[in-house]
C-alpha cells in the first residue's frame, strides 16, 4: 500500500497529497474518525499504535514518484505525527527530512504540543507548515473528548513557538464542538496563526444543537476582523 496519496473527499480540502507514519494513535479522540475509515476496532486503533512495516523502505519508493512535486505533504490524516510514540521512534523527523530531501513541501498537523518542538529545526529550514487541531481553550474540557493529546495550553504553545522559529502555522479549528471556545482560539492565536481552517462536527449528536449558520458567519466575520487568512470547509459553508 502507498505511503504517499492523494486524499478524497473532506480530506482533499485540507491537503493535495497524504502520508500517514503510524498505524493508529494512542490520543484517544472522542469524534476520531480514523479506526473506521481503516477497519479497525476503536481499542486496538487507540490502544496499540505502532510504525507502519517498513515505513521508511517504502517511504523512499514513493518518494520517486512524487520527486519535485510542488503539492504540499500533510502529516497526518488517519493517525498523529506527534503522538507519544514518536518520542521513541522518531519517525516524523526522518519523514520531514525525506520529503525536504525529495523536493516536497511538508505540512504538519498535530495534537501533540511541544513534543513537535524537538523537530522545529528541520522545520524552519525547508518548506514546511506546522499546524495544531484545536477545539477547547479549557484543558478540563479537551480532556474529555481529547483524553490523552496534548492540552490545549500545550499545542498553543508549540504555534507560538513555532512561529518564533519563522516557521509558518496554521490551526485546524474541526471539529467545532462548541463555537463560544473557538471565537476564545482564535483570540488568543491570531498574533502567531496564519491561517485558520474550520469545519464543523459530523455524525455525532452535539451536532444538532449548533446554529451552524450563524457560526459561520460569526466566524467568517471574526477571522476577516483580525486579518487573518481562512478557509471554510465545504460542510460548514453549505450553510
Amino acid at each position: 500500500m502507498a505511503i504517499i496519496y492523494e486524499p478524497r473527499g473532506k480530506a482533499a480540502e485540507y491537503s493535495p497529497l497524504a502520508a500517514n507514519i503510524y498505524r493508529g494513535c494512542s490520543h484517544g479522540c472522542v469524534y476520531c474518525y480514523a479506526p473506521s475509515a481503516t477497519y479497525r476496532e476503536r481499542s486496538v486503533f487507540h490502544g496499540r499504535p505502532e510504525p507502519r512495516r517498513n515505513f521508511m523502505e517504502e517511504l523512499k519508493r514513493d518518494l520517486k514518484k512524487y520527486r519535485g512535486d510542488e503539492r504540499p505533504v500533510l502529516l497526518c490524516f488517519t493517525t498523529d505525527p506527534y503522538q507519544p510514540l514518536d518520542v521513541t521512534a522518531q519517525l516524523a523527523r526522518h519523514t520531514i527530512v525525506a520529503l525536504a530531501d525529495n523536493g516536497n513541501a511538508v505540512r504538519i498537523l498535530t495534537k501533540g504540543g511541544m513534543r513537535a518542538a524537538r523537530d522545529f529545526d528541520v522545520m524552519a529550514s525547508c518548506d514546511c507548515e506546522f499546524g495544531a487541531t484545536l477545539t477547547f481553550m479549557d484543558d478540563a474540557r479537551s480532556a474529555e473528548w481529547e483524553p490523552a493529546a496534548a492540552a490545549p495550553t500545550d499545542r498553543i504553545a508549540a504555534l507560538r513557538a513555532a512561529k518564533s522559529n519563522g516557521i509558518r502555522t496554521w490551526a485546524s479549528l474541526e471539529p467545532v464542538i462548541d463555537t463560544e471556545e473557538v471565537y476564545k482560539i482564535i483570540r488568543a492565536t491570531h498574533e502567531f496563526v496564519d491561517l485558520y481552517k474550520v469545519g464543523k462536527l459530523n455524525y455525532h449528536p452535539r451536532a444538532k444543537a449548533i446554529d451552524w449558520h450563524r457560526f459561520r458567519i460569526d466566524v467568517e466575520s471574526l477571522l476577516a476582523f483580525l486579518g487573518k487568512d481562512f478557509y471554510i470547509k465545504d460542510d460548514l459553508r453549505k450553510f
